[in-house]
């Protein structure tokens, strides 16, 4: 089956798709509607499918020609707190909600590539399965899925997102790190108010705070090596009640973001120890929150070279970029390539033609070229075609 010239055909049925999605986005924990259309859609495909947690849907495509290898699909399908601002008719229908990050491609790639691969399963042996993540955008869904046992048995994952940096009709496939790790920590400091005439009678919290934001920023330039890519960043800082009162309470909130696990660890490690000894120096305690959102993606050498030549067979050599930037955003795809082996590709969406297709993401004015619809699908199809009946590395 030629997946590329089949999504080709149905480029108005992917944009009718990718739109709707687009004018109904649904915040992160929150895609009840979203999880209940591609129910639908898969229901009309005649492939099985289930709930996983309250809006995660899971799917299995069964080849024809008996057992055989297993391999997973994953797009995420959740939006973001942000007010489109795009004047497209299929703008977002929901106020200060949007589709900011592309995840209506994804959903639609995959939904399009599961109802060609259902089609074609006489053709193939083993399993495809089908996993639509909601809340990505938190650092959520994926380990729900992991809990759930549907990685399990998996010998190859693959995954899709949309790269404004990237034209149109060109897919990155960058071989080692690719995303940073998002751990987020919020540290509340704790001191004693006073009026500000008498300091000594208090324990400034909020000078504590501000000591603590500048010492941070420190550790990046001065305990780390300039040739790693390291960021500690302070996003909100929170204290006082009174222009004159001595704050006994401060929070701040931000994340950290590395390469690799062994900076990870070091620096989450180094910025706790921060917190606490300059929190002491002003007389002061601190206590410091971790989340963790996501670990450093990291594609392995072994899956790139399978996944390139998909690429160069479908859209030719010129189109397979292999040296893309480094992204300091956090994709937990990571969480199921550290169950399987596993790609992230990226889809080149930036076009002349189309405004806010050159990003930013999770800009409230962006958009995609929706000629890379199929693209994005056949790479789902065929990724999956070639894992189940072809050679791969072992």
């Amino acid at each position: 089956m030629d997946f590329y010239q089949w999504m080709r055909d149905r480029q108005d049925e992917l944009t009718a798709v990718r739109r709707w999605l687009h004018r109904h986005p649904e915040l992160s924990g929150q895609e009840f509607d979203t999880a209940q259309y591609i129910e639908r859609r898969l229901g009309e495909w005649g492939i099985a499918h289930e709930r996983v947690g309250e809006t995660g849907v899971y799917a299995e495509i069964q080849g024809a020609l008996g057992p055989g290898r297993t391999v997973a699909l994953r797009a995420d399908i959740d939006a973001l707190p942000i007010a489109e601002e795009n004047e497209v008719d299929y703008r977002s229908e929901r106020p200060g909600v949007m589709h900011a990050c592309a995840h209506d491609v994804q959903t639609t790639s995959l939904l399009f590539a599961a109802q060609a691969l259902q089609m074609a399963r006489e053709g193939f042996a083993g399993c495809v399965r089908l996993i639509f993540q909601p809340a990505e955008e938190i650092g959520g869904g994926a380990r729900a899925f992991i809990r759930a046992g549907k990685l399990r048995g998996v010998e190859r994952v693959f995954g899709i997102h949309c790269a404004p940096d990237l034209e149109a009709g060109t897919v990155g496939v960058k071989t080692g790190p690719n995303n940073a790790s998002v751990d987020c920590f919020k540290i509340t400091v704790h001191g004693r108010s006073a009026h500000v005439s008498t300091p000594h009678l208090g324990v400034d919290a909020l000078y504590a705070a501000a000591q603590i934001v500048v010492a941070l920023q420190a550790l990046v330039t001065r305990r780390t090596s300039p040739t790693d890519a390291v960021i500690i960043g302070v996003g909100r800082l929170n204290a006082g009640t009174g222009y004159n009162i001595i704050a006994d309470t401060a929070t701040l909130e931000g994340t950290t973001r590395l390469f690799t696990p062994e900076m990870r660890r070091y620096v989450n490690q180094m910025v706790a120890q921060t917190v606490q000894s300059v929190a002491a120096l002003s007389g002061a305690t601190a206590d410091i929150e971790w989340q963790d959102y996501a670990m450093p993606l990291v594609n392995p050498e072994s899956v790139c070279r399978e996944v390139r030549p998909v690429v160069t067979e479908l859209l030719g050599p010129d189109a397979l970029i292999t040296d893309r930037a480094l992204s300091c955003a956090g994709d937990n795809f990571a969480d199921l390539q550290n169950e399987a082996p596993g790609v992230y590709a990226y889809l080149g969406v930036r076009s002349d033609s189309v405004p806010g297709s050159e990003g930013p993401q999770h800009s409230c004015r962006y958009n995609i070229d929706e000629r890379v619809l199929p693209i994005g699908a056949a790479l789902y199809a065929q990724m999956a075609w070639r894992w189940l009946t072809g050679d791969r590395e072992n």
